[in-house]
């Protein structure tokens, strides 16, 4: 049976199999959780991250989708990295934002992850809604048969746990 717990914190000090990294398209760097998540965990990151636009990914990661590197020095095995939409008043880009929690998932567990940490997805400087972004986030890890024993939402200020805690509890 899979747990799902929230925390308040910083998602990069966090101990899983797999921490979620809510990236930009570049797979390079950037602002938010990915610049926390390239800074805290190290070159071997960006490394793994060069090596895929060089490859499969060489326009960038598409919206919605997810990959796997190394977590580097992170206290994880694999970084999962998602590109989130960016909230829009006259386009519905939901199905891309509950894209990026079960392609993230399902990218965990053909990794054999059993545990994750995610972030609020879009919910920052993409503008998406965080009552909203909330609820999709918790229906779709609630609808997703996966292996994982967590699911863990780190979320970064009061404002976001208390949306979070809302979905999942209320």
């Amino acid at each position: 049976m899979t747990s799902i717990t929230l925390a308040q914190g910083d998602i990069t000090l966090q101990s899983v199999d797999a921490i979620v990294n809510a990236a930009n398209s570049t797979l390079l760097g950037g602002g938010g959780v990915d610049g926390a998540i390239h800074r805290r965990g190290g070159p071997a990151i960006l490394a793994e991250c060069k090596e895929l636009r060089a490859g499969r990914y060489k326009r960038g990661l598409p919206v919605g989708e997810a990959v796997a590197t190394t977590a580097g020095d992170l206290d994880a095995r694999w970084v999962i990295h998602t590109v989130g939409p960016v909230h829009s008043h006259d386009e519905d880009r939901s199905e891309f934002l509950v894209a990026c929690y079960r392609e993230s998932l399902r990218v965990a567990d053909e990794l054999g992850a059993t545990t994750i940490a995610f972030p609020a997805i879009s919910t920052g400087v993409y503008g998406w809604p965080m009552a909203d972004g909330a609820r999709r986030a918790i229906d779709t890890v609630r609808s997703v048969d996966t292996a994982m024993t967590e699911i863990r939402f780190v979320l970064f200020d009061p404002r976001a746990y208390r949306a979070f805690d809302a979905a999942l509890n209320g």
